[in-house]
């Protein structure tokens, strides 16, 4: 069955590492016959959320008028929700985090999100990959108060520079993250 995926990026270089196993990841899914709808949080204007807690209450997902009110319906609809991002000072990306941030509706009431697939495809300069542990936990706790199941994580640490995925097998693990789906 051919799956609806949204693929949430949040790296601004792009010839990046980690938007070049994104874009490994997501043919490999539309080769599948996914349907796959990206958005690119670095390219977005999205705040932070204020915590005002009148999501949804204005016909829209936030009261503050941004582009997370165009990601929050394809969330909806989604089966699987990727995140895809390099580490930043050992954290999520400040423009991947705002969009993670706005998620907080759907914390309040998951019903209308609940059961869905989450992934992540992340990169690291450094050569440990507990470097990565600032991204993939964060991820891994908002799939589980969002109450979705994680289908697969790829963190390739040690790449710094434009094309030093190629020499990892970062590439293999997006395509089989696809292939999982």
């Amino acid at each position: 069955m051919n799956k609806k995926i949204v693929v949430i990026i949040g790296s601004p270089r792009k010839n990046g590492n980690s938007l070049t196993m994104t874009k490994a990841f997501i043919k490999a899914a539309t080769d599948k016959g996914h349907c796959v709808t990206v958005f690119d949080a670095t390219q977005l204007n999205i705040g932070g959320c204020q915590a005002c807690e009148t999501c949804f209450k204005r016909g829209k997902a936030c009261s503050f008028d941004d582009d997370f009110d165009s990601i929050a319906p394809a969330i909806l609809e989604a089966d699987i929700i990727i995140y895809t991002m390099p580490v930043y000072w050992y954290s999520i990306p400040a423009k991947i985090k705002a969009v993670i941030d706005k998620t907080f509706p759907f914390g309040m009431d998951n019903e209308d999100v609940a059961g869905k697939g989450c992934g992540l495809i992340c990169c690291c300069a450094e050569d440990d990959i507990s470097v990565m542990d600032g991204v993939r936990i964060p991820i891994e706790r908002t799939a589980a108060l969002l109450n979705w199941h994680m289908i697969g994580e790829v963190l390739i640490p040690g790449v710094q520079n434009p094309g030093e995925i190629e020499k990892t097998d970062g590439f293999e693990q997006a395509i089989a993250l696809a292939e999982r789906i």
